[in-house]
């Protein structure tokens, strides 16, 4: 996936607007009908096939929806068929309410999203039914797409998406295997005794974050302070995003350039985190310290770096299971829950090994399954470094 800055005028963002009102339309009628159906019906809710034939005859009814592009509204639905198969699938969660200013985009495939054009050495421009040519920012090499996502944050920035089938990343051949264990406080610790983390936003940005959530709070509903503060929030949020995207993908490419096997923990990142707020009936306990918890996680971009590392690794990343991978002591293989004393620190009890317990645990993953009789690992790490054990402030 190749992702771009859109540049589009005054005159053509309000035409990208109206192409994103009428995707959300279409998905949320979809929503609607599917949402009807329970289990035990005779009659299941209509898929693409008959919704396309009922937004034909909506198209003629209507000449609001008939104003947009039907290309724009068929493939929302398209969408939105293929998100309640994945669901049902396992893959995925429930296909969910759009709202506006939430979920703005549209996307375009077949024919129409190869027609694209380079401009000079930085620009190009992509050609949008009912839109024209709309400029936007090249800063890589593109190849022939199959379709293309148009969407907006919350910040007001548009942006281009091509679906483009990347070429991996080739592994040096030596044979080096890496465990990276994902975490919270330390978001990638590695085998080798490195640990990375994402960038946070500043102090000062913190500071202004915390000051324009408190201004949100004060500000009336549908106010124009109300408008231009969740706008400078968006804009803190999507700066902190920008950089978590940023550091995933060097990441990423460093790892499947530096070593033949990648080793990751099999985590269910979807069931980690759900909310904990539960029912009227049986509601939640210890609600704020799990939100707070999935934020972090969120926040670390675990799902992300192991999405791109198997796009740029491909068949090089293996999964292994997480248990007892941060109890278990990477030299003696004894395991002991009692062993981590604290979120940085790993003492054996048995041989009295001491380590970072990420690494430790990045050690363990780096081996997966396969050790030898006298328990040490069978691939080829880096020496373990001394832990880097917390300092009192």
């Amino acid at each position: 996936m190749s992702r771009f800055r859109l540049a589009p005028t005054p005159e053509q963002e309000q035409a990208l607007l109206g192409h994103c009102t009428h995707a959300r339309y279409v998905w949320n009628l979809a929503l609607e009908q599917w949402a009807m159906w329970s289990v035990g019906r005779r009659r299941y809710p209509p898929r693409f096939m008959e919704q396309a034939r009922q937004l034909t005859e909506a198209r003629a009814a209507s000449e609001w929806l008939r104003a947009g592009s039907q290309t724009v509204q068929q493939q929302a639905l398209r969408d939105f068929d293929q998100a309640v198969t994945n669901f049902f699938a396992g893959t995925h969660r429930q296909p969910t309410w759009r709202k506006a200013g939430l979920y703005e985009g549209f996307r375009i495939v077949g024919p129409q999203a190869r027609r694209v054009e380079r401009l000079n050495r930085k620009w190009s421009r992509v050609r949008v039914p009912k839109v024209g040519w709309v400029k936007f920012r090249m800063s890589t090499r593109l190849a022939d797409a199959r379709s293309y996502r148009v969407t907006r944050d919350r910040a007001g920035r548009w942006h281009i998406a091509f679906a483009i089938v990347p070429e991996p990343i080739r592994g040096p051949g030596t044979g080096a295997v890496v465990g990276v264990d994902r975490g919270v406080t330390v978001s990638a610790a590695l085998s080798t005794g490195e640990m990375l983390n994402v960038p946070a936003l500043t102090r000062g940005e913190k500071a202004r974050l915390r000051k324009l959530q408190q201004r949100l709070a004060r500000a009336r509903n549908g106010s124009n302070r109300r408008a231009k503060t969740k706008a400078a929030i968006a804009r803190l949020k999507a700066r902190e995003a920008d950089r978590r995207k940023d550091w995933v993908e060097q990441t990423s490419t460093r790892l499947a350039r530096e070593f033949d096997v990648i080793r990751v923990e099999d985590l269910r990142i979807v069931q980690m985190t759900r909310s904990a707020k539960g029912t009227v009936d049986r509601p939640g306990r210890q609600v704020r310290q799990k939100a707070g918890l999935n934020r972090g996680i969120l926040s670390s971009g675990w799902g992300q770096l192991v999405q791109r590392l198997e796009h740029k690794a491909a068949g090089r990343v293996e999964k292994i299971p997480a248990a007892y991978t941060s109890q278990t002591c990477s030299r003696c293989r004894a395991r002991d829950r009692e062993a981590r004393e604290s979120q940085a620190v790993f003492r054996c009890r048995s041989c009295g090994y001491l380590a970072n317990a990420d690494v430790n645990a990045a050690v363990n993953i780096a081996a997966g399954r396969a050790v030898n009789a006298r328990g040490a690992t069978a691939v080829l790490v880096a020496e373990k470094r001394e832990p880097q054990l917390p300092t009192s402030a």
